[in-house]
């Protein structure tokens, strides 16, 4: 799973949209709104990367534990 850049790429897309919108909802005066969107973007990367680390971990195990 971290052999290829997809993960960075989606991480990246996630925060630059994040950010827009975050910039948006700030401008428009909704400063509450702007910091539950930031707040839900940050939740959706640490999901993503919590999955990547459990098929890394799950790699490792099946590397020294000899499991398929």
């Amino acid at each position: 799973m971290f052999t290829d850049a997809t993960i960075l790429f989606q991480i990246a897309g996630i925060g630059i949209i994040v950010a827009l919108i975050h910039t948006i909802l700030k401008q428009m005066g909704k400063e509450e709104i702007a910091q539950f969107a930031t707040l839900l973007g940050f939740i959706i990367v640490l999901v993503i990367v919590i999955n990547g680390l459990d098929d890394l971990f799950q790699q490792i195990k099946s590397v020294f534990l000899f499991q398929g």
